[in-house]
């Protein structure tokens, strides 16, 4: 041990001493907290960060998680001035580069998002990419972007930089010390047990790496990672690569380029992975490597020698074959863990620790000392994984794809293919021998569209129309003009009951849902910020039992936010019964009238209001029937034990035929929804917007009693105009050829004023239609809007778009209200 005197107690213990562990403790103590004890088992950044390519590139799919890295780049270049230990870290910029024709428009869209994310960005020839990275040979690229704030920074020494840091802080690193037990106590972690003696702690952070699945284990914390072979070669030097070449990535050959005295390092992604230690790693694996594997290379090497002929010349200085951890999609793993108090983890970095690290670790310490999150952070969240998703076989057939995505074609809808079918509903078999396409959410497969008689059920990618464009046009007008049916059993069900259950659960929701048993009421769960934990609709089932439906992503996050919430002395208990109910959604004009076919009670606006739920015989079957929408017709989610699911399906299918009705899947659905602009979470509505931002005050209760969390953020904001700089807004593409698919930046008078965060092609109005986050640099007003000119730039060209201040289809919303 470097650090001899082991503490009895720590308020805050952190296990793993690469980038992201020393970085965790680094911004603890930057936020003033002194105790922090930082255990590592081998020497600090001897695991994966060490061999690590150090590449940091700003650029994210999502806002929040480019926010995240440019605070890092901040952070790196000024870290050396605060320590006195030099970080390798350099802004050399960073040129991609385009071979095919789909991969340039890829690159076009991605300079738009960066434009929109504030990230500089240039566009460039083939000529002007070779001008800045002379040793490559450009005949067959089409062109690339520049980015001038990305660079490249040296794992190890940012590390001991991070290290430093912390201590100079007031932590304690220690050295040569294996953490064998997590202690808990209640509920909540406790301390950790060492091969030293047993240190107690308030708070544990799981920093630990591809060791950081079997460290959840000893606590019951699931870690979905898996740890797979990384390569790359360090060349001997090459004439004309000096210490200023930016970083090169050549996406469609896999690849990544640095400078390293004077020669290459070359690696790269492969488009099938190879998973390592199945049975565990091994013990002491500290700065070791895995034997040279060249046939697992050829396919990098074989592009590499494509883009630069002269490494044919050149010789190999150093092959590394270092493992690194992988997640089932491709983002990090953070947060505290749902099912221990006071147990936090920051792993799973995918081949980004380096560029992450800085900012993932604020993030994690700021959650760690507010309690909660400070921004957006679904993304990384840990609770958007389930205990089956760390499922070992699962986990090592997943990973394999995993490691590909990171050079893989991002095609909008992009679904992954491996490890599934996973979740199936009651409906699966029916589905599937209809045609249906599914994609994945939560694991569930779901039906994303049927295809037609003779057409094959599988997506063709683009980034224009793709070939299902036709059937989910008839998917929506049957929903619009007719009737069709959306199996939605993915729904995530939440039961909340007992004597304090209303009151616990109206402090939690802004809307009021102390309303008659049989009522339903739309509610956001905000945070004391004032933005969106999440959606969803609560069911008074009885005086004492409520029934919540959510998205299907959200089952465990909104539990663990629930329950956090609830008061320590409050007789209320939470269970999750997703998998008991399904869901089947009845929607269109004609909805009533199958309904009537199969069920004695009353389905007339009288007797059965929108936004109520009933109890109702449905052929054989009894079933809840709840009147609401998320298409925007007359409709019926029907909550079906899952043993009567079968019966139903098939009595509603027989039922509705002289109706014309149609099985429908979630394209469909998307596109409905957003012609009626209803909101989706973690789209429009995130933990970094409120009500009043996204046109939802309406479902927020100012006056009940006991008021709700966020209330006071709310207030605040009411009288701030400054609030209304940022808003969701709906728009409506004036041409009604281009497809767009979120992520697009929108412009107002041709200037970059926000994103896409939602879009689909509406058949009823005949273009595509979006949901946008607009950050103006005044307040958004109805005459701010009226008098700018917007547009959205797709791939480079932009088109001109109308705001819809109310929604363009159905305005009233009279449709889902009709008599009967």
């Amino acid at each position: 041990m470097a650090e001899t005197s082991l503490p009895a107690a720590a308020q805050y213990i952190i296990i793993g001493g690469g980038i992201v562990g020393c970085s965790v403790a680094y911004h603890l103590t930057k936020m003033g907290h002194r105790d922090v004890v930082l255990l590592e088992q081998g020497q600090l950044s001897c695991g994966t960060t060490w061999h690590a390519a150090g590449l940091v590139g700003q650029l994210r799919s999502q806002p929040a998680m480019t926010n995240l890295i440019r605070y890092s780049t901040e952070l790196y270049s000024q870290l050396e001035e605060e320590t006195g230990l030099a970080t390798g870290w350099m802004e050399c910029g960073s040129v991609t580069v385009a071979r095919s024709d789909d991969r340039m428009t890829m690159l076009l869209r991605t300079a738009a998002a960066a434009r929109a994310q504030g990230v500089d960005v240039e566009v460039i020839t083939p000529q002007e990419a070779q001008d800045k990275w002379p040793v490559m040979q450009v005949d067959d690229v089409k062109g690339g972007l520049w980015m001038p704030g990305d660079g490249k920074a040296n794992p190890t020494d940012l590390t001991q930089s991070l290290a430093k840091g912390a201590r100079m802080g007031g932590a304690k690193v220690i050295e040569g010390i294996k953490v064998t037990d997590i202690l808990t106590d209640k509920g909540a972690v406790s301390g950790v047990v060492t091969d030293h003696g047993t240190i107690h702690a308030e708070v544990v952070v799981n920093c630990g790496g591809q060791w950081a699945r079997e460290i959840g284990k000893m606590c019951g914390v699931n870690v979905p990672l898996h740890s797979a072979e990384h390569m790359y070669i360090v060349t001997e030097q090459i004439e004309g690569v000096n210490p200023d070449l930016p970083v090169l990535r050549d996406p469609d050959g896999y690849i990544y380029f640095k400078e390293e005295t004077g020669g290459l390092v070359m690696g790269g992604f492969e488009p099938e992975a190879k998973p390592w230690a199945m049975d565990g790693i091994p013990d002491k694996f500290f700065f070791q490597l895995l034997p040279d594997d060249w046939d697992q290379f050829e396919i990098l090497l074989e592009n590499a020698l494509i883009r630069v002929p002269q490494m044919a010349e050149a010789g190999v200085r150093k092959f590394y074959n270092g493992p690194e951890s992988f997640t089932p999609d491709n983002n990090y793993l953070l947060g505290e863990a749902p099912e221990l108090q006071n147990f936090f983890v920051g792993a799973g970095f995918n081949s980004m620790g380096i560029a992450s690290a800085g900012g993932a670790g604020r993030a994690l310490a700021e959650w760690i000392v507010e309690g909660a999150p400070t921004s957006d952070l679904f993304a990384v969240d840990i609770r958007r994984f389930a205990n089956f998703n760390n499922n070992p076989t699962w986990l090592h057939d997943r990973v394999k794809e995993t490691l590909g995505l990171h050079y893989a074609m991002p095609w909008p809808n992009r679904e992954l293919h491996t490890a599934r079918p996973f979740r199936r509903s009651a409906l699966y078999d029916r589905l599937a021998a209809k045609n249906a396409v599914f994609g994945s959410k939560m694991g569930w497969e779901r039906v994303n569209w049927f295809a037609a008689d003779g057409q094959a059920p599988e997506a063709e990618y683009s980034f224009g129309r793709q070939n299902w464009h036709d059937n989910v046009a008839r998917e929506h007008k049957a929903t619009r003009e007719g009737v069709a049916l959306f199996d939605q059993s993915s729904f995530a069900k939440l039961m909340v009951q007992g004597r304090d259950a209303c009151s616990e659960l109206n402090r939690i929701c802004a809307a009021n849902v102390d309303v008659p048993v049989g009522q339903t009421v739309y509610t956001g769960l905000l945070n004391a910020r004032g933005g969106y934990e999440s959606d969803l609709t609560v069911l008074r089932l009885k005086e004492q039992e409520f029934m919540l439906i959510t998205g299907s992503a959200q089952a465990v996050r909104d539990a663990d936010w629930i329950r956090n919430n609830f008061s320590d002395d409050a007789y209320v208990f939470l269970t999750a019964v997703t998998a008991a109910w399904s869901v089947l959604a009845l929607m269109g004009p004609k909805s009533r009238d199958v309904l009537k076919k199969l069920t004695k009670s009353d389905l007339g606006n009288a007797a059965f209001p929108f936004a109520t739920v009933q109890e109702i015989d449905l052929g054989y079957a009894t079933v809840l029937a709840n009147r609401m929408t998320y298409v925007g017709e007359l409709g019926w989610e029907l909550i079906v034990p899952v043993e009567f699911t079968a019966g139903v399906y098939d009595d509603l299918m027989q039922a509705g035929a002289e109706f014309g009705i149609t099985d429908a899947g979630y394209y469909a659905l998307e596109g409905l929804r957003l012609e009626k602009g209803f909101r989706a979470w973690s789209r429009e509505l995130t933990p970094d917007i409120t009500p009043l931002q996204t046109g939802l005050n309406f479902a927020v209760d100012y006056e009940k009693p006991g008021g709700f969390i966020g209330k006071e953020a709310l207030l605040a904001a009411k009288s701030d105009p400054e609030h209304l700089k940022t808003r969701i807004v709906q728009l409506v593409l004036d041409d009604g050829a281009p497809q767009l698919w979120g992520g697009e930046a929108v412009l107002y008078n041709g200037v970059e004023i926000g994103e896409v965060r939602s879009a689909a092609y509406g058949h009823t109005l005949g273009a595509a239609v979006a949901l946008c986050q607009l950050d103006a640099p005044e307040p958004i007003t109805a005459e701010y809007i009226r008098a700018g000119r917007f547009e959205i730039d797709l791939a480079g060209v932009k088109y001109a778009a109308t705001v819809q201040l109310r929604a363009p289809y159905d305005p009233k919303s009279e449709r889902p209200k009709v008599g009967g």
